[in-house]
This record gives structure tokens, sequence and C-alpha cells, in this order.
């Protein structure tokens, strides 16, 4: 058994675009995210840390199984996180339990080789789009089944879907299916509070300081033209947007300070 109080040397992130870091970054950077966050707090009390990122957008959980855990294992992580099941459930059949089935078995492999494993649990997602409303059940679904998985394997679980301001809509980004900066910035808050690492606090739950501007009509509307039309149209022509994209991150390497905004 790992003591807890033993630094981290590698990191390996799995899963799809919430790993990988839409919405956090832009064209010049490239896609930030919360596994890069988390890989720099790492580094702010181990700089000898290295990190790999095996995440691809669109990926559903079956497909991070069959892609990405065999190259996790080969990097021998101490650290790993596993997010991954949104695609599924956003997908019209949706099994809670093969999408649990596929996680267990990451779960199971990467403790068995002594790595640190963690996750989350997703937020209620109708309270950032009244749309979202009919996946409510599939949200419980699988958290469910996530937080079940974890206990089998003592995976340490971020339980971000316990706390109200994880629905704030200045934590997403424009498209409401991927955390924004401040989203991100929270998500590797809660993983680090939840791995205990050094300075890391429940800050993360508090609201912001001000109320979050009230929903209107038109900007539902605005939503569903600009982002939903187009994701559904993808859908039906069975794209995703992560075809022909890999891994950004394939190997262990140093992780290198990124320049954030300020808070």
């Amino acid at each position: 058994m790992r003591a807890p109080d033993t630094p981290y040397r590698r990191y390996v992130a799995l899963g799809d675009s919430q790993t990988e870091g839409l919405g956090d970054g832009d064209d010049s950077t490239g896609p930030h995210g919360f596994a890069d966050r988390l890989a720099e707090q790492l580094a702010r009390h181990t700089p000898q840390v290295q990190y790999a990122n095996l995440a691809v957008r669109g990926r559903l959980a079956a497909q991070v199984h069959a892609e990405q855990l065999g190259p996790a294992l080969a990097l021998g992580p101490d650290l790993a996180t596993v997010v991954a099941g949104v695609n599924d459930m956003l997908r019209p059949r949706f099994d809670a339990d093969e999408t649990a089935s596929h996680l267990d078995a990451m779960f199971a492999a990467l403790t068995a080789r002594g790595a640190r494993v963690a996750t989350l649990t997703f937020p209620d997602l109708s309270r950032i789009t009244p749309l979202a409303r009919p996946l409510v059940p599939r949200v419980t679904a699988l958290n469910h089944r996530i937080r079940e998985a974890a206990r089998r394997h003592r995976v340490t679980v971020a339980e971000t879907g316990h706390h109200a301001v994880v629905t704030d809509p200045r934590l997403w980004s424009p498209d409401r299916l991927h955390a924004g900066p401040l989203g991100h910035q929270r998500i590797a808050a809660a993983l680090a509070h939840a791995l205990g690492l050094p300075g890391a606090d429940d800050t993360w739950t508090r609201p912001l300081p001000t109320a979050p501007p009230p929903a209107n009509l038109r900007a539902e509307l605005r939503w569903a033209a600009s982002f939903l039309g187009p994701w559904l149209t993808r859908r039906l022509r069975g794209r995703s947007s992560g075809d022909g994209r890999s891994a950004k991150r394939p190997g262990l390497r140093p992780v290198l300070p990124f320049p954030h905004p300020p808070r």
C-alpha cells in the first residue's frame, strides 16, 4: 500500500474532452484543463513529477478503456485520473452498467499495479441547461455506479456533483458541455482536495462572490442554435469531435508552468 505522504512522480490522465481540457485555453495555447492544472499543483511540491495525458475528445468509456488503459499501464503511473462516461450519457442508448463496467476495469487494472487512482462524480446537467432534464436519471445512475466501483478498488472520488457552485454557468464554457477555465480550476482543486495534496482545501466548494446571471429564453435559443443543433447533426451522421485525433501528451514529460489569467 502506498504511503499517503509519498510524493507522486508519474501522473497519467485518462478520459475524454474534459480531461483533454476543452473549454480551457484557445487556438494559440491549445486545450489546458483540470488534468494539466492538477499536474502543475503536483509539480509545485514535487518538481521532478512527470505527466502524460492520454485523453481524446468524444471518446466513450469503452474507447477510453480499449485505447488508453494499455498505454497508461505501460507508463507505470503512481497516480492516475480516470474520468469518462458523459459521452455515453448523451447517446440515445445508454447502459449505466455497461459504461460503469469499463470504469471498473480501468480502476482495477491501475490499482493492481500500485497506482493511486482518482475520479469524480458528475453534476445535475439540468441545472446548467433545462433541456438536459431527461438526462438527470442517467447522471444519478452513473454516479451511483462510479461510487460502487470506487469503493471496490479503493479509488478516490471527488464528489463534485454535491455542490451547487459546480452548476454556476460562469464555470462552464459557452457550449455548456465543457467546463470553462474557472470550472477546470475548480475540478483540479476538487481532485487535489480529495487526494489530500499539500495546500489543498475545500475552498473549491464555495460559491462565487456574486449571484449568477438569471437564465433567459433568448440565451437558451441562441445556445440551441449554436451548439445543440451542430452536436445533434454530428451524432446523426455518426461522427465524433475526436475523429482523427490522438492524445495531446502521450508520453511522460516534465510539467511546465502555463500562463493562467489572474483570478
